[in-house]
């Protein structure tokens, strides 16, 4: 069963973004002191976007790499050898809306965060789909990425209470603290090579009080 993320940290993360960056901020505001992995490149297929400034604030270098014109897969492997060449070793998603294929997603650890229990309602609007649906608790995943969307290993999930009064905005905002514990957590199992995966088999070594899923039993 191979062991994701192992070596000596810290081990180097490179972060996709296309948005805001609370996710980002969530991972930037980690990867400090003893925390075995740091942020080392951040990268948009958007100009402008806050998480670029979060990361600048940082002072984690930026670029921008746009998709517009170009096949998916000459994208993702100009991606790809961007980031090699900042010498990242795992990738997170924090909010990135593309879809990466195989030719980006071999030979690294690549990471993403989704706002609902997967495997129900994946893509996009995760908590719209959970009010529409009129489940009970909705949530988030962290999930190692596959060429699928939203289809990869789970390696983390947390709950939150769906109430009759929620809209999509007030849901997304109650599952957001959600998303960033997970994400932080699943980055120091990954980057402290404590996770193991044999198809969409996980296992992970938890310590000090860790658990794969937190908030409502």
């Amino acid at each position: 069963m191979p062991v994701l993320g192992a070596g000596a940290p810290p081990r180097r993360v490179g972060v996709l973004v296309s948005g805001r960056g609370s996710n980002l901020q969530a991972l930037l505001d980690a990867c400090v002191g003893e925390f075995p992995a740091r942020v080392v490149s951040v990268v948009s297929n958007i100009p402008d976007v806050y998480a670029l400034e979060r990361a600048s604030r940082a002072g984690v270098p930026t670029r921008v790499l746009s998709h517009r014109g170009k096949p998916r897969e000459v994208y993702d492997l100009e991606l790809r050898d961007q980031l090699l060449s900042d010498g990242v070793e795992i990738v997170c998603l924090a909010g990135f809306m593309r879809v990466l294929g195989a030719g980006f997603l071999h030979g690294w650890p690549v990471l993403n965060v989704h706002p609902a229990l997967l495997p129900a309602f994946p893509g996009m609007h995760g908590a719209k789909q959970a009010v529409d649906a009129g489940v009970t608790q909705a949530g988030a995943t962290v999930h190692l990425v596959d060429a699928g969307v939203d289809t990869g290993p789970i390696l983390a999930q947390g709950s939150v209470p769906v109430f009759s009064s929620d809209t999509e905005d007030s849901l997304a905002a109650r599952i957001l603290p959600i998303e960033h514990q997970l994400y932080v957590q699943a980055l120091r199992q990954v980057a402290s090579g404590r996770v193991a995966v044999d198809g969409r088999r996980v296992v992970v070594e938890l310590v000090d009080g860790e658990r794969r899923w937190i908030g409502a039993p």
